[in-house]
């Protein structure tokens, strides 16, 4: 095990006072370790885990912490995938230690979560078998930090608004996607792997990232990818917010429900345990005619027609025929999370709704239970990697590790100065936009078949709008998988998903 080196400033002599030295970031540190591939040879890697800094007007701003993987014996250039998380507010650690890093958190094969404490085993479904690998926590996550300066007296009136730094700077759509790029822009240079194929992969609001970043990488900071992957994305803002005035958010979250009501044996026009393939058409169908039609010209569609698609409704989402007449069709998913088990007092996840808890307060009129697909995993998550970065790879740092840090997701904003009608945020242009850039690139977008939260339909129906000319449609990809949000913890999901990325590099 070696301590990373900290080189001294250029053109100074070592150990001359200088105030103007050129600041350091904390130490991080470098091992070697090894890792069983799934053809059961082992295989050398080294793991460094440190503090990358950006500038803001040459000056340092902020702090990166992130860890990277690479394969020791390879003798060609290998690819390198920067992975990120989403929130926002996540760090890195869901993809890093759930399912694409060489090491992960143990979870039951069908996802479910396993006594405390957690425990670390080797991840044969890593994806270090093809691709590097840098998991990158943002600003206010993880170990990531701005840089605080210290002021001296005098200070605040000579101090240049356009050079000082605010944590919540980074907390902003540009500001934020802005940083991601100057972050690989500088790891490339600095470990001179520009020559290398180069690919992304985020989760959920990484996954909008992700499809932001596939054009500006190109267009500001040079960096052209082969695979740009979007795993559980909310590529469009605008169909995350349900309204009562809109129809796309519950078509969507109808699709996921319907598939969990077959889970649970609860529909009532699929038997349970029928497989996904062979019902989610007739879903889909259902949904994208006869019940987008009669939410669009809701009152105005009366009568025996409407009523008949509603109680088709209700058997589809194995609810009450009346609640679901009541709701003229718009049942939201946190009242399908807990309906569907209302008699036995068990609520569903949002994020995965194979997964049920106890509702504590049933007799309230608000769904105030937790979701068990959120309130469960952070002790197995923030457990498993302080454990992989302070023991295992040798961290020491006083600074606690933000896996989900909610001042980052409540302080988010807006900095595209766009008009104030104009309340339409997506990256599906941006996906389009660099598809034309870059013909080669490839883009694979993928689900849980129960993450009510964002569901795979979304992205399923945009894909169809993109207007891709056929060559292009070959490049993009599109695959779900068994579970929810984060699949990847069900132990055949991960394997499938491993085995369909491998495919793109």
């Amino acid at each position: 095990m070696s301590e990373l080196s900290h080189p001294e400033t250029p053109g100074k002599s070592p150990g001359k006072a200088d105030e103007k030295k050129e600041y350091q970031a904390p130490k991080g540190n470098r091992r070697e370790m090894s890792w069983r591939g799934p053809d059961g040879n082992e295989h050398r890697l080294e793991v460094s885990a440190e503090w990358l800094v950006l500038r803001k007007k040459e000056k340092p701003a902020a702090e990166i912490f992130h860890t990277y993987y690479r394969q020791v014996e390879a003798k060609s250039p290998r690819p390198i995938t920067f992975v990120f998380n989403g929130g926002p507010g996540a760090a890195s650690a869901y993809l890093h230690i759930g399912g694409i890093g060489p090491e992960r958190v143990y979870f039951e094969p069908d996802g479910k979560l396993p006594p405390p404490p957690a425990k670390m085993v080797s991840n044969l479904e890593s994806w270090i078998e093809f691709t590097d690998l840098v998991f990158i926590d943002p600003v206010g996550t993880g170990f990531s930090r701005v840089i605080e300066t210290e002021e001296k007296p005098g200070d605040k009136e000579k101090k240049d608004p356009s050079k000082t730094v605010d944590e919540k700077e980074y907390y902003q759509l540009n500001r934020d996607l802005d940083s991601f790029g100057e972050f690989i822009e500088r790891f490339l240079s600095k470990h001179k792997l520009w020559h290398v194929p180069v690919a992304i992969a985020g989760e959920s609001y990484g996954g909008f990232r992700t499809a932001k970043l596939a054009r500006r990488l190109q267009e500001k900071h040079g960096v052209g990818l082969i695979a740009a992957i979007a795993i559980s994305p909310a590529l469009e803002w605008s169909l995350l917010n349900r309204s009562d005035y809109d129809v796309l958010h519950s078509i969507d979250t109808f699709c996921t429900m319907a598939l969990a009501a077959v889970y649970h044996g609860k529909s009532r026009v699929f038997k349970m345990n029928q497989s996904i393939e062979d019902i989610r058409s007739q879903i889909e169908l259902f949904a994208s005619r006869d019940l987008a039609h009669v939410l669009v010209m809701s009152g105005a569609h009366a009568g025996q027609e409407l009523e008949k698609v509603l109680t088709r409704t209700a058997d589809f989402l194995g609810l009450p025929p009346d609640l679901v007449i009541r709701a003229h069709g718009r049942i939201p998913f946190w009242r399908f999370a807990r309906e569907l088990f209302k008699e036995s007092r068990l609520v569903v996840g949002f994020y995965d709704a194979t997964v049920t808890a106890i509702d504590p307060f049933p007799d309230r009129e608000m769904h105030e239970a937790p979701d068990p697909t959120l309130t469960g995993i952070e002790r197995i998550f923030a457990s498993g990697i302080n454990h992989l970065l302070r023991r295992e790879i040798g961290i020491e740092t006083d600074r606690i590790y933000d896996l989900l840090s909610m001042e980052v997701n409540t302080t988010w904003k807006r900095d595209d100065q766009k008009h104030a009608f104009d309340l339409n945020v997506g990256a599906t242009d941006d996906l389009r936009f660099a598809m034309s850039m870059n013909p080669s690139m490839k883009v694979l977008i993928t689900h849980g078949y129960y993450d009510m939260v964002t569901p795979y339909y979304s992205s399923e129906r945009l894909v169809e709008q993109m207007r891709l000319l056929p060559e292009q449609r070959q490049n993009i990809w599109l695959k779900h998988f068994s579970g929810g949000h984060m699949f990847y913890t069900w132990e055949k999901s991960r394997k499938a998903l491993r085995d369909w990325v491998k495919g793109a590099f």
